[in-house]
């Protein structure tokens, strides 16, 4: 790994820590179009650089979301018997989602990502919270809701915050404690995610050394490390920025990046 490939991602690595404490948001609509800009300027093989993106940020979120849930833990903020009932769906939706990401032509994988982060950036830009409806549903349920969760989070390499909070919200659950609980459900998803994104990218030829299935491991490290670090410094520099007109900036850049990957996926 040469040393601007390294730089690189030690930038990206520490932006995605920063916003992701800044904005309480996690970082793969970040870290895919990002990665995939870089590893595509260092000539990685086209037809894997968006599964590599995916994956590898998908395995970023195993390390950045145990700091975040500590701190939601520490607030008492975490419902953990609603993330229990929605793990068991999680860790299968999870699995099956880099296998269905697997089956998909890389332009494919990348459109269907840009109208995934178009969709989450517009969601953030309105800042709407959906109107609460009813309880949450029974186990049967909550085992369906927590297999759409991680099917589509294992598929776009996020952590499920996009889908998990307004879902819970609706359900009346208090704004807090879903934001607490999907950070939880953060962990089982990239876990989940990594074993399969390693498991079927195993048989996969012409990956670039370094790489354990579809994940990039020099990348995985450097950008934990450093997203790890500078995660707390977000968190505080929170308490004095105005976060509400900083995640409108956030969505702007979202529907850039979203742009770039609409184009990657149709040229």
């Amino acid at each position: 790994m040469d040393i601007t490939l390294i730089v690189g991602l030690l930038v990206l690595g520490a932006a995605v820590g920063f916003s992701a404490g800044l904005l309480g948001i996690g970082g793969g609509m970040l870290l895919v179009p990002f990665m995939t800009m870089i590893l595509s300027a260092k000539h990685f093989p086209e037809a894997h650089v968006v599964h590599m993106a995916i994956a590898t940020s998908l395995a970023t979120i195993m390390f950045t979301s145990i700091s975040s849930v500590r701190a939601h833990h520490k607030r008492g903020a975490v419902l953990w018997n609603v993330a229990k009932l929605l793990t068991p769906g999680i860790l299968i939706g999870s699995w099956i989602g880099p296998w269905i990401g697997k089956q998909l032509d890389s332009s494919v994988l990348a459109i269907f990502f840009a109208l995934f982060v178009a969709f989450s950036a517009t969601q953030m830009l309105l800042d709407k919270k959906p109107a609460a409806a009813r309880d949450l549903p029974g186990t049967p349920g909550m085992l369906a809701a927590g297999g759409c969760i991680g099917m589509l989070s294992g598929l776009v390499g996020a952590g499920g915050g996009f889908i998990s909070v307004p879902f819970m919200t609706w359900c009346n659950v208090k704004i807090h404690n879903a934001v607490a609980t999907s950070a939880a459900l953060g962990f089982p998803i990239a876990l989940a995610g990594t074993l399969s994104n390693i498991y079927f990218g195993m048989d996969v030829p012409d990956l670039p050394p370094g790489s354990l299935g579809f994940i990039y491991l020099p990348a995985l490290a450097v950008i934990a490390v450093t997203s790890v670090l500078l995660a707390p410094l977000g968190a505080k520099t929170a308490h004095s920025l105005p976060v509400k007109t900083l995640k409108k900036v956030f969505a702007y850049m979202l529907y850039a990046l979203a742009a770039y990957m609409l184009y990657k996926g149709l040229r």
